[in-house]
């Protein structure tokens, strides 16, 4: 979105209105004339899109891969980041600092490879960008967890990637170097948390996931639940 700041507030405001609490944006893409990933938003206009979501009381979220976007981003106010590959020593502190979230979605990171194959001949530059950032994946997320940084899973599902992954992000989670502890809050307990979601407490909706043993001792029996219960009702 290149435009101004004021139709980039206008656009905000009308995705805060229509959305259930949340304005998602995209940080960076490839950039034809460089060949490389580039940020997709002038300082001024991320600034006026976050600044009006955040009046509307909606918070934002943005997808990016690479370094470029992060600082801008983060200093406009943005609540978190999608994937956050390009997380560096410098870009880390400022996260932790202003308590950005992310969510490494580690199982899309997965494809990088593959599509980095597929884009070799048009965009060389692009494609070994692609592969070090997936190179260096299970890096990124450990510093931003040693450093303080909100971890939460999300799969980035529905798109080129089935639904039903959140167990394998965990596992990745785990991969990666996180306490399976943390990494199951990350999906649940903790993630209900920070969306504002009620955990167990009075007047809760009855929503369970029972397992035949301790997730807590292996995240990947997450994978494989004997029922799935969803506002007090049995739907697997």
């Amino acid at each position: 979105m290149r435009s101004s700041p004021e139709t980039s507030s206008r656009t905000s405001r009308g995705m805060a209105r229509r959305g259930d609490g949340w304005v998602k944006l995209v940080g960076d893409w490839i950039d034809r004339e460089t060949g490389d990933l580039g940020a997709c938003w002038p300082r001024g206009e991320v600034e006026a899109a976050i600044a009006e979501a955040h009046r509307l009381g909606a918070r934002v979220t943005a997808h990016c891969f690479a370094e470029d976007s992060l600082r801008d981003l983060v200093e406009a106010g943005i609540d978190c980041i999608e994937h956050a590959t390009g997380l560096t020593e410098d870009t880390i502190p400022l996260f932790a600092e202003r308590g950005v979230a992310i969510v490494p979605t580690l199982v899309n990171i997965a494809t990088f490879p593959h599509l980095a194959d597929g884009g070799e001949a048009k965009f060389p530059r692009w494609s070994a960008h692609m592969r070090q950032l997936y190179e260096r994946r299970y890096d990124t997320v450990r510093a931003a967890y040693d450093a303080g940084v909100p971890v939460f899973v999300g799969t980035d599902a529905g798109g080129s990637l089935a639904h039903g992954l959140v167990a394998d992000e965990v596992a990745e989670l785990v991969k990666a170097g996180i306490p399976a502890l943390d990494a199951l809050s990350a999906s649940e307990w903790g993630a209900r948390e920070w969306l504002g979601r009620p955990l167990l407490e009075e007047g809760a909706p009855a929503d369970l996931v029972v397992y035949d043993e301790d997730p807590r001792a292996d995240v990947r029996v997450l994978a494989a639940p004997r029922r799935i219960v969803l506002n007090g009702r049995i739907v697997g």
